[in-house]
């Protein structure tokens, strides 16, 4: 087991995922919970990011709650993998970008601002690495981004579909630059996005719960690099399920304690023709491998035509960026 993962940290990161206090000193709540000092708390965190297993404290938006956000995938000659993945990478748009085992090789979740903004983005990638992009924007989500649960307690679980963007005032606008890139860890973080949002820092707290609570924001807490916790073998499986049963086989997937995320998205045919989507975590391929044979002949699956991408490589891995000024700090 990692070290971050040893007692008593486990609880800072699996149990803070969600439900992160909006008060004053919140890492003093989280410690007075979990019987330690805030400077605990603090330290422990920090150690976290300095691991790599935590990737930021802050918000989780809702797809496309504040911009545009879409799956993005491209077929890369293997050769030409590692030059591609680096401008790829370094759009500022770009935030996850992942090699797959799959002729359709590199996969990247790019955000914007709007929709022209991301399509502009993706033209870009395209006209830089003289390779097509295939864009497959999300439909309907089953379960996404509720955490990683690491003490098999479960997360809740309803579908949902995409929402328009809200609409956000000025300082609604200037606090969504200051926490993209999440909370800085000190003992008043929200005093801090105060200062930088030119706000009070209840106005910040206020906020924060606006979003949570009319779904701007789908969570708010601790977010972890899975890969660095030991779940290495990981895998995207996707079928073509006929549109009229996707939503109802959706559902069901989503119900799976071992299934980690769930989507539709749109098909890209003939280069895709994919539109069903789950992740599954593991730290051991045939155990994964195992777990998607189970699930494609109990959920009536395995007579759709299907793929299974296990990921090979992170090349970033950062929260999106939706502010007109944010800045790409990884």
């Amino acid at each position: 087991m990692p070290p971050a993962l040893e007692t008593p940290e486990l609880p800072l990161l699996n149990d803070f995922q969600r439900g992160f206090p909006l008060v004053p000193r919140p890492f003093a709540e989280i410690g007075e919970r979990c019987g330690l000092s805030e400077a605990q708390v603090l330290g422990a965190y920090r150690a976290g990011q300095q691991d790599g297993v935590v990737s930021r404290i802050g918000v989780v938006f809702a797809p496309y709650a504040v911009g545009a956000s879409t799956l993005a995938a491209m077929a890369v000659p293997p050769s030409k993998i590692d030059a591609v993945a680096k401008l790829v990478s370094a759009a500022p748009e770009v935030n996850h970008n992942y090699e797959r085992e799959h002729r359709v090789n590199l996969w990247f979740v790019a955000t914007a601002p709007s929709q022209s903004a991301l399509r502009a983005a993706l033209e870009r990638i395209a006209g830089d690495t003289g390779i097509p992009v295939l864009a497959l924007p999300l439909v309907e989500e089953y379960h996404i981004d509720l955490g990683f649960d690491l003490a098999g307690h479960g997360a809740p679980r309803a579908p949902h579909r995409p929402r328009a963007p809200a609409r956000l005032a000025a300082a609604e606008r200037r606090l969504l630059a200051a926490v993209e890139g999440g909370f800085p860890l000190e003992p008043q973080p929200y005093a801090a996005l105060a200062h930088a949002a030119r706000m009070s820092e209840d106005e910040v707290i206020a906020t924060l719960g606006r979003w949570l609570a009319s779904g701007v924001a789908r969570r708010i807490g601790v977010v972890l690099r899975h890969r660095k916790l030991g779940y290495t073998a990981n895998a995207m499986a996707v079928w073509d399920v006929p549109d009229a049963e996707v939503a109802e086989t959706g559902v069901r997937l989503a119900r799976r304690p071992e299934v980690t995320l769930c989507y539709r998205r749109a098909r890209h045919p003939p280069a895709w023709p994919y539109n069903l989507y789950c992740m599954i975590h593991g730290r051991g391929r045939k155990e994964v491998r195992a777990q998607l044979e189970a699930l494609g002949k109990e959920e009536g699956l395995a007579s759709f035509p299907h793929a299974v991408l296990f990921s090979r490589r992170a090349f970033k891995q950062r929260g999106a960026r939706y502010a007109e000024d944010g800045a790409d700090d990884e």
